[in-house]
Formats: structure tokens, C-alpha cells, sequence
């Protein structure tokens, strides 16, 4: 080969590499994994496992950061200023950013005996001036929030936050479990209204600006079980009707409501993180539950509930790609059962399956066969006012954000008796099999 050909060839072959290396680097820029924990710290004895955790996750280097979900101390600690400050050393020692988001337990029920009788709403006020001093994060590494604060019609409410990272818009909430922090005593209930005032006002404007923004996907995540089974629709006559619900006052209605409106306005993927009671035998479960006024179900929101059968070593993976299909991965990580990290799955292929078949939730969608009707009270309280939105509010801060188209809006099958397992009628979500999956730490 002459001299000239073998130049032509040569430079052909580097230039083929180098197209191949930049876009191999291009999607693992493109690829987002962060970590759940939640109910880890419930005794002093379990701080020590939990920096164990913290620090393994710290060593994995495709975690961004870390959301912890509420309850940094258990239901039967007292709300001492001292167990604040204890769990506030834990959480920030994180090598990876943390973001602190609060549960029933951090403020909500400190009104019992075994709480120490302490008044909640001067306990929340506590907590927001030691975990939310300023715009940052806990733990070692930078990630800045935008948190309601910022606005000066919701000054106080430093623990609702929101950011974006790699194309994806995040909203953290303060919604406790059970019923929201709702009280049945008489009058006015200022804590609640307030903070249900400010939480429709976050999560609108949240959605608006991921719309405006191109966002690829939003996830909304919080402590509390909004219980999505309880369903209630808007009636314009209600108040005409004298019978009387003998069903208590549902304290996440306009949480509901204002998920339904998000999801409606972004258009895109909704994924909504929250905490739940009920035992999980995987630690978490993944199903569409949420329904509109007209009672169908809302396709491009998608509910995960977490429950961890041990919250001190156990911590959800969530990895996300706009080249996969679905977009989102996650699993449990357990790390006393880890010896060497490894990838969820390689951009732009499918999701490795394991040598027995792997049946993620069959029933995970209602069909109209099983799915339960909505049931209508006989009255519902007055919907809360709604705030404008203001096009002065700061942008939240972000990550690097690559370019990246949209990924389509994956519904479940609304008529099959049984969901398909082909991606195309899942959920934007895959749960990877728990089998072969690798945790950090050893």
C-alpha cells in the first residue's frame, strides 16, 4: 500500500476511534444515578452503620448525591436539641452531597409523651434552622439548593427545596406522614394550611419551569404515603348536600391534586419517591396510581413507595439515560452483601435479564376488571387558593445539563388482563433484578 493510502487509512482509523470515544463519553455524561435512603436513624446505635453506608456510597462514583427521606430519628426518640444535632454530624460527614428532606417523625408527632410533649411547630422551626441554614446541601460535596425560602411570600419554609441535575428537574417536600399533619381540633389549622399553601404554589411552578426548561423528567420526592388509593373527585355543588363523611378529612387532597396539575403541565415523565408503611418484600414497589377529576388514570406519572426490611444497610439505586428505554433503573443495594461495584446496564441497550424470568409487579397497573372505583364523599373541604405564579422566581441551580432529546412517554396497557413486559408498556422506570445486582462496600 502506498504511502499516502496508508496515511488516508490510518487517519480514517483514529478518527473512527475518537468518533466512538467521544460518543461513548457523551452518554456516560448523559447518565444520572443517585441514591434513596430513608428510616435509617431510629437509636444512637444506629448511627454508626449509618456512616458505614454513607461512606460506601460515598466510594461509588456514579452516585451525584443522596436524598435522605425522612425520619432522622425514631418515633420513640425525644425531640431534644441534642438527638438534632447528633443526627445533623451524621449526615453531614457524607462525602457525597445529601439532601435532607423531613418526616413525621423529625417534627410531626413530637407532641407525644414519648416525644418529650414538645409543641411541633416550634420543633420544625428548630430543625430548619440547624439542617437549612443557607442554599447548600449536607455533606462534604457542593450541590446547592433553590429552596422556597428564596421567595418572600413563603420566607420560612427553608426545608422545600428544588434542583436539576443531568436534564432532570428535582423537588424535595415537607409532607409528613400520617394524613400530612392534619388536625381535626376546631378552628383555624394554621401549620397545615400554610405549608399545603406553599407546597401547590412549589410543585406548580416546579413543573412550569421544567416545561419551559426542556426537562427530560421531574421526580418529586417526600416522607409521607399520600395514600393515591383514596380518591376524590372535585364536585361544583357539593356544599349542597347535608350528609356528612364519616371517613376523616384526607390532609394530602391537595397534594393529589396538585401532582395531577404537574403532570399535566410537564407532559413528561413524573416520578414521585415517597416512603410507606406496608411491607415490601423488595424493598420497593413501583405501580401508576394516581387519577384525575375525570377518575383516569394519570399514564405519565409513576409512583414509587419504599420500604426498606433494613434501613440501616439498605439503599435505593436510581440510575436514569435519556438513551435507554425505559429512561429510569433502580434497585436495592444492600451493603453488607457488597463486594465490587457494578453499572446497572450500558447506555442504549436493553436491561440485562437474569437466567429465570424476572415479572416486575404484575399487578402493578389496574385494568378495568380489578381497578378499584373512586369513591365520592358526600362534601370536601374548600380547595385552598391558588397563587399565582410569579416570573421573577430564581431558576434553580443545576448541574451540568447535556444536550438530550425527550424521551417518549411510556404508559402501562390499559386493556390487557395482564401488563406486557416489553418496554414500550412500562413505565419510565425498570426495577433491575435484585439477584445479580452488586452493591458498594465490602
Amino acid at each position: 500500500m502506498p504511502r499516502v493510502e496508508r496515511a488516508v487509512a490510518a487517519a480514517l482509523v483514529c478518527g473512527a476511534l475518537l468518533f466512538g470515544a467521544q460518543r461513548q463519553a457523551h452518554a456516560q455524561g448523559n447518565t444520572l444515578g443517585f441514591a434513596v435512603i430513608a428510616d435509617a436513624l431510629t437509636r444512637p446505635a444506629d448511627e454508626a452503620p449509618v456512616r458505614r453506608m454513607l461512606d460506601a456510597i460515598g466510594r461509588d462514583g456514579s452516585i451525584a448525591f443522596i436524598v435522605y427521606d425522612g425520619n432522622l430519628k425514631g418515633g420513640g426518640e425525644p425531640c431534644r436539641d441534642g438527638v438534632y444535632q447528633s443526627r445533623h454530624d451524621v449526615l453531614d460527614a457524607s462525602r457525597t452531597p445529601l439532601v435532607l428532606l423531613l418526616g413525621q417523625h423529625d417534627w410531626a408527632d413530637c407532641s407525644g409523651a414519648h416525644a418529650g410533649a414538645y409543641d411541633p411547630v416550634e420543633r420544625l422551626d428548630f430543625v430548619r434552622q440547624l439542617f437549612f441554614a443557607d442554599a447548600n446541601a449536607l455533606g462534604q460535596g457542593p450541590l446547592t439548593l433553590s429552596r422556597e425560602s428564596d421567595v418572600a411570600r413563603f420566607r420560612t419554609f427553608r426545608e422545600i427545596v428544588r434542583w436539576q441535575a443531568r436534564g432532570i428537574a428535582f423537588i424535595g417536600l415537607n409532607v409528613p406522614s400520617p394524613n400530612n399533619h392534619y388536625l381535626t381540633a376546631g378552628g383555624r389549622n394554621g401549620e397545615f394550611e400554610d405549608r399545603a399553601v406553599a407546597t401547590t404554589f412549589w410543585l406548580e411552578h416546579a413543573a412550569e419551569s421544567a416545561r419551559r426548561s426542556e426537562m427530560r423528567a421531574l421526580v418529586v420526592i417526600l416522607q409521607g404515603d399520600p395514600d393515591f388509593s383514596r380518591y376524590e373527585r372535585r364536585e361544583r355543588f357539593a356544599w349542597l348536600r347535608f350528609s356528612h363523611s364519616n371517613q376523616p378529612r384526607d390532609g394530602f387532597l391537595e397534594l393529589k391534586r396538585s401532582l395531577v396539575k404537574a403532570a399535566e403541565t410537564f407532559r413528561g415523565p413524573v416520578i414521585v419517591i415517597h416512603g410507606t408503611d406496608a411491607p415490601e418484600p423488595n424493598g420497593f414497589h413501583i405501580d401508576q396510581p394516581v387519577r384525575n377529576d375525570k377518575g383516569l388514570i394519570v399514564t405519565n406519572l409513576t409512583r414509587v413507595a419504599i420500604a426498606f426490611r433494613k434501613p440501616q444497610s439498605q439503599w435505593l439505586e436510581v440510575q436514569s439515560d435519556p438513551q435507554w428505554r425505559p429512561p429510569f433503573r433502580l434497585r436495592v443495594r444492600d451493603v453488607k452483601e457488597t463486594r465490587a461495584h457494578e453499572p446497572v446496564a450500558p447506555p442504549s441497550e436493553a436491561p440485562a435479564q437474569s437466567s429465570t424470568p424476572y415479572v416486575p409487579y404484575p399487578d402493578a397497573y389496574p385494568t378495568p376488571s380489578s381497578a378499584p372505583q373512586p369513591t365520592l364523599p358526600a362534601s370536601l373541604p374548600p380547595a385552598l387558593p391558588r397563587n399565582d405564579l410569579p416570573e421573577s422566581l430564581p431558576a434553580p441551580p443545576s448541574m451540568p445539563l447535556p444536550a438530550s432529546d425527550l424521551p417518549p412517554i411510556l404508559t402501562p396497557p390499559q386493556s390487557s388482563p395482564a401488563p406486557s413486559l416489553s418496554p414500550q408498556s412500562l413505565p419510565p422506570i425498570y426495577p433491575v433484578p435484585a439477584a445479580p445486582a452488586n452493591a458498594v462496600g465490602k
